[in-house]
């Protein structure tokens, strides 16, 4: 969901790739939800943080507290931020509606920081 949003509303301001520990698809209720408001993830996949170098990119960001799994690579980028949220995983569809807007709110404010320190 975090990259489907960053996608949307970053769109022309950052660019944005998605990994996790290990690859991975995208859950069917994510993509349910995320539908319902206009924004298609079906295609999205995670590729594994394996094949990525953290020098290539200025912020990460972690989700539903993996961060304290991440090598320490990864956490000293210029902007490292773990977003403690639930995992929606296995939850009734009312937790994933939850974790999606706050996942909204944070890319929101995610990106307008970004384009304020450009700005600098």
């Amino acid at each position: 969901m975090a990259e489907g949003f960053a996608r949307h509303l970053g769109e022309g301001k950052i660019s944005v790739t998605s990994s996790g520990l290990e690859a991975s698809e995208v859950n069917s209720t994510a993509v349910e939800v995320m539908s319902e408001i206009g924004i298609d993830i079906s295609s999205q996949t995670s590729k594994a943080l394996s094949d990525f170098q953290p020098e290539d990119y200025d912020i990460v960001i972690s989700l539903c507290g993996c961060g304290v799994n991440l090598p320490e690579a990864w956490v000293l980028r210029e902007v490292f931020q773990d977003w403690q949220l639930d995992d929606p995983a296995d939850q009734p569809i009312e937790t994933f509606h939850r974790v999606r807007d706050e996942i909204k709110e944070r890319v929101k404010t995610l990106i307008e920081s970004v384009a304020l320190s450009k700005t600098r």
